[in-house]
């Protein structure tokens, strides 16, 4: 007997990563207890997203040719520059109109600045990375590496005007591309660890996706209502816009700039800690929790068939890895010769 399992999951854009963690919040919604009731290896499961995205990153870095770097750093650079650029731009918007409080009353109740920033700030990575596993290249994967920067609440409270209270270390930023450098250095010193490691990538999205999913109460969605489905649908049309603009004026097709129009699981937790440097915000950490849980969830169903739309409309950057490295060691060498070329 074959039950087409993988195939039926893959029908669904980005499967391999929605299915799974919608499996995971739909666990911890109405079964919130299962982890500590199997403990051991099963509950490590729901708990163990991170460890599993570390050795993600390790094998997609293994599967990256060096010489694709500068590709690298020049789609995520901009990725990241656009995303935080438009959380910023929103901020001092709503800061403006709203302070730092939250709108007490009326269809807006609970709407603030921190809810705003903190959803536009931070990319869904295990998001990005599984549609652009099956949308985009190893080299938009590794873009990623960059974008990690968003990560925490260190750009959300500078973009409050706070960036006293919260330092972010270098052991922190380089432990966010680390583990991806050890990748790309196996990858490129050993073909066979290359090889060896590239095949793991894929395996490792489902499950760090239920882990994911694992955090997330579905509860919360209904909670905040409409107005937490208009900030995840704001998240994915505002940022996805420009972030489309940016991947294709960077040579991407705009698949890339719509898998990064999301906002990561983490995200939920950056309001209590943003109000445990500032008090002030202390009134509008409870509902914008609340608001950025609702756009992770949104934003997590809402991009996935954005992104196969884009693909399919404008294609993909899938399997031109090697033809663009081949392409800027032709550009690199025709520049070396017309420098280096005698004058007669």
């Amino acid at each position: 007997m074959n039950i087409p399992i993988k195939r039926t999951i893959e029908r669904v854009p980005g499967g391999m990563m929605v299915v799974p963690l919608l499996l995971g919040a739909l666990l911890h919604t109405f079964l919130p207890q299962t982890p500590s009731f199997f403990g051991s290896f099963t509950g490590a499961l729901f708990t163990g997203s991170m460890p599993i995205m570390a050795v993600f990153f390790v094998c997609v870095g293994a599967s990256i040719n060096i010489k694709a770097t500068t590709y690298i750093l020049k789609k995520g650079g901009s990725l990241f520059l656009t995303k935080i650029g438009i959380a910023a731009l929103v901020g001092i918007i709503a800061g403006h109109f709203l302070g730092e409080q939250p709108i007490a009353g009326g269809i807006f109740a609970g709407l603030s600045t921190l809810a705003l920033v903190a959803s536009l700030n931070d990319t869904n990575g295990g998001l990005y990375c599984a549609l652009m596993g099956q949308y985009g290249s190893a080299r938009d994967i590794g873009a990623f590496s960059i974008m990690t920067l968003e990560s925490g609440p260190f750009l959300t409270m500078v973009t409050l005007g706070l960036a006293g209270l919260a330092g972010f270390p270098w052991q922190t930023m380089l432990g966010a591309i680390l583990p991806l450098l050890i990748g790309i250095m196996l990858g490129n010193f050993d073909a066979e660890m290359r090889a060896f490691l590239s095949k793991v990538t894929d395996g490792l999205i489902p499950f760090f996706a239920f882990g994911i999913g694992a955090s997330l109460d579905l509860t919360k969605v209904w909670s905040a209502g409409l107005l937490g489905l208009g900030i995840g649908v704001m998240v994915v049309v505002v940022s996805g816009g420009a972030l489309f603009l940016i991947d294709r004026a960077t040579g991407g097709t705009g698949v890339a700039g719509v898998a990064a129009a999301s906002t990561a699981g983490n995200a939920a937790g950056v309001p209590a800690i943003v109000a445990a440097a500032n008090p002030v915000y202390a009134d509008a950490a409870a509902s914008a929790t609340i608001l950025v849980a609702a756009s992770v969830i949104v934003t997590t169903l809402l991009v996935p068939p954005l992104t196969m739309f884009v693909a399919n409309r404008y294609g993909t950057m899938k399997g031109k890895d090697e033809v663009s490295v081949q392409s800027e060691e032709h550009e690199t060498d025709a520049l070396r010769e017309k420098v280096f070329k005698p004058h007669g």
